[in-house]
């Protein structure tokens, strides 16, 4: 099989991470509960993930970094953990149901939203989210990139804006986390989102939330931390305060060896080889017949690696199942969970074939996809 539905969850991973989550499911215990070397030897895990982290995305402390069990809940907890009714915030038309969800919760309750749209690039602009500021503006919450398009948000320019009107921004990195470079203190990121099992190479059931010094997020839930035990209270300080309850230790174990391998290899280049797949897909696929290509393409500005096309008429999911039972194509079709980016793009009707690449895939499958779709092309238009 042919693999290109990375965006969804990576399927190739590094051996080490398979490597890893095989050696903890022998060897480790409960992080923080108890002295034993089992437990000692997972919170020792924990900390080496969390520091390798804070290496990936340049934060101030590891102990800024907090794990989740994906970007879902990494969202949730800054949204309902910053914003109340009453209050106004900013976002955008490409935003996944992971952020449109949680905030459409809150605005049953008496939350403001503004939606942007996107400009002439795809992506959302510093000017118009300036324009949409009000004085009960409290935060900004916007995908690091589209996970329909590719297209990556302008954030350097955007936290300019949002450190001038002291507005907290929540960045969701579902889609460049591990692809892209990430620096969450050049940027002025306040609170960054990510999932461990898509451009991180993780295993799936990881994520995490990373949270500047100073930003005060409430706990989605409380419980257990194995510190603490007779304060009725749950813990305030990070990571803590977002940790509730027993750790995916043998997730997170994985997850670590990702990490430590994409360090090795360097983001840089990692994020120059899919560069490198996106543009010689995306430049063959473009001109054959019929086929429409979604999101704007510059190879002066950064993107991840998605490519989503319809051909003719076809619905989205008639091409995807062509692709695998007569090419043995994997691929992603239909809405993506992104709906006001799909009335954005006009392609509510039909969604769109998502093509996502990782690094593991090469030259050779995506000529067979090409060849795929060339064929599909003149048999069905």
């Amino acid at each position: 099989m042919i693999y290109l539905d990375n965006g969804a969850t990576t399927l190739k991973k590094p051996d080490v991470v398979i490597e890893a989550v095989t050696d903890a499911l022998t060897h480790l215990g409960n992080a923080g509960r108890g002295a034993t070397d089992e437990s000692l030897e997972t919170s020792r895990v924990v900390f080496q993930c969390r520091y390798n982290l804070a290496q990936l995305i340049n934060a101030e402390s590891a102990n800024q970094i907090a794990f989740t069990l994906n970007a879902t809940e990494s969202l949730n907890a800054a949204i309902f953990g910053l914003f109340e009714p009453g209050d106004h915030v900013i976002t955008s038309v490409m935003e996944h149901n992971s952020v449109l969800r949680p905030l459409q919760e809150l605005i049953d309750l008496g939350l403001e939203v503004t939606y942007l749209d996107v400009n002439d690039q795809a992506c959302v602009s510093s000017k118009d989210i300036e324009e949409a500021i009000q004085p009960h503006t409290k935060g900004v919450i916007l995908t690091h990139a589209s996970n329909l398009t590719g297209n990556m948000n302008p954030i350097d320019d955007i936290a300019k804006v949002t450190q001038a009107h002291q507005l907290t921004l929540i960045v969701d990195a579902s889609q460049s986390i591990g692809e892209h470079p990430i620096d969450v203190q050049q940027s002025g990121i306040d609170v960054l989102c990510f999932t461990g099992h898509k451009g991180l190479m993780g295993p799936q059931g990881t994520g995490g939330i990373y949270v500047r010094q100073g930003i005060d997020i409430k706990p989605l839930k409380v419980g257990g931390t194995g510190t603490q035990t007779f304060d009725a209270h749950h813990p305030r300080q990070m990571p803590t305060v977002l940790e509730a309850g027993t750790l995916n230790g043998h997730g997170i174990a994985g997850l670590n060896a990702a990490v430590e391998y994409i360090l090795e290899e360097s983001v840089e280049d990692i994020s120059a080889l899919l560069t490198d797949l996106t543009y010689y897909f995306y430049d063959r696929v473009k001109v054959i017949a019929g086929v429409k290509v979604y999101g704007h393409f510059d190879k002066d500005i950064p993107r991840t690696p998605i490519i989503s096309i319809n051909i003719g008429n076809l619905d989205s999911s008639e091409v995807a199942n062509i692709l695998s039972e007569d090419y043995n194509i994997a691929v992603r079709a239909g809405g993506h969970c992104a709906p006001k980016m799909h009335q954005s793009l006009g392609t509510e009707k039909h969604g769109v074939v998502r093509f996502s690449l990782s690094i593991f895939n090469n030259k050779e499958e995506l000529d067979a996809a090409i060849h795929a779709v060339e064929e599909i092309s003149e048999k069905y238009l």
